[in-house]
């Protein structure tokens, strides 16, 4: 008998860093998740800092994801998709993201590039890179529908 692979969009895992990034994930998620049964699970990971202090509390970062979460909620609010949340905490934000993906059983992560230089991502570690050398769940980097929609 042969195995039926889920359409790559059935059960995504749509990580957000913040607000700007919750919206621009939203907007280009959106025209992919329009057939019914279709499940987001907008997932932000708080990042532990691996002894050394953080710059913000625990309570503080988890309020800032209720925030987030409730930007992409607005992003899917018309459609009648499924919507889970799921917040993590690890020291390694795109493994965290790939362990989170394959326990929720996602059919793709699917986000959006984030902003900055090759230095930044450098020095901060960049996480799409993590992501394409870690998973085994399908990776899905969608534009930015607000810089295709510029023409920028």
């Amino acid at each position: 008998m042969a195995d039926v692979t889920p359409p790559l969009f059935s059960r995504v895992v749509a990580p957000v860093a913040n607000t700007d990034d919750a919206s621009a994930t939203a907007a280009a998620l959106r025209p992919h998740v329009t057939d019914a049964g279709a499940t987001v699970v907008a997932l932000h990971v708080i990042e532990k800092a691996s002894g050394a202090l953080d710059k913000a509390s625990v309570e503080q970062r988890e309020r800032e994801a209720e925030a987030l979460f409730e930007t992409v909620a607005g992003g899917f609010a018309d459609l009648g998709v499924d919507l889970e949340t799921e917040l993590q905490y690890g020291t390694d934000v795109a493994a965290t993201i790939v362990d989170a993906a394959m326990a929720l059983d996602a059919s793709a992560i699917v986000f959006t590039p984030r902003g900055g230089s090759r230095w930044e991502k450098l020095l901060s570690g960049d996480v799409t890179y993590g992501l394409l050398e870690e998973s085994s769940v399908p990776i899905v980097v969608l534009p930015d529908r607000a810089v295709d929609d510029s023409g920028t």
